[in-house]
């Protein structure tokens, strides 16, 4: 009976530590290598081609200008990003698209101030995970260019944040 009860308990221990091992990787506890930065710096700029592309001729002149220049900056970041991904010599990891998921109503469905507030809203968790994956990446980067890139973009992006945020409660 005794040798029932200890596999039965160190059965028991072994998939505790596993499962807490598990939902570590998939809490993103780990710190992201070159691969993970550059990858979830492609969905972030997706993310924001996406956005340009859900507002409608018609939408608020704001809201269309905003998503231009967020665009225009995620083709910029691309092409430096794009030189530090040769030189490493990686490829991105596929990663589902977040631009599909947009979710930003059309400008017919709401009224001016709730569009813009939408539009806003959307970007926010967005510009939160992306500088999360920076600040762990630079906890303990694994490759200088890319840390150095990083580093480069992380005030502009917490300052990107700040602007939705403020624009989002003036709405």
């Amino acid at each position: 009976m005794r040798i029932l009860v200890a596999m039965v308990v160190l059965a028991f221990i072994s998939t505790t530590a596993f499962a807490e091992s598990t939902s570590e990787r998939m809490r993103g506890d780990r710190a992201p290598d070159a691969t993970d930065v550059i990858s979830g710096l492609y969905a972030f700029s997706r993310f924001q081609q996406g956005l340009l592309e859900s507002t409608d001729l018609k939408g608020n002149a704001e809201v269309k200008n905003l998503a231009a220049l967020r665009a225009e900056e995620a083709v910029k970041r691309d092409k430096a990003l794009k030189a530090i991904q040769n030189t490493i010599g990686t490829e991105p990891r596929a990663t589902k698209t977040t631009s599909a998921g947009i979710g930003l109503a059309k400008p017919d469905d709401m009224d001016g101030p709730a569009y813009v507030r939408s539009f806003y809203a959307a970007q926010i968790p967005e510009y939160e995970s992306t500088i999360a994956l920076l600040e762990r990446y630079l906890r303990t980067p694994d490759n200088p260019a890319l840390g150095a890139f990083a580093r480069e973009h992380l005030p502009v992006l917490h300052e990107q944040l700040k602007d939705a945020e403020r624009t989002m409660a003036d709405k």
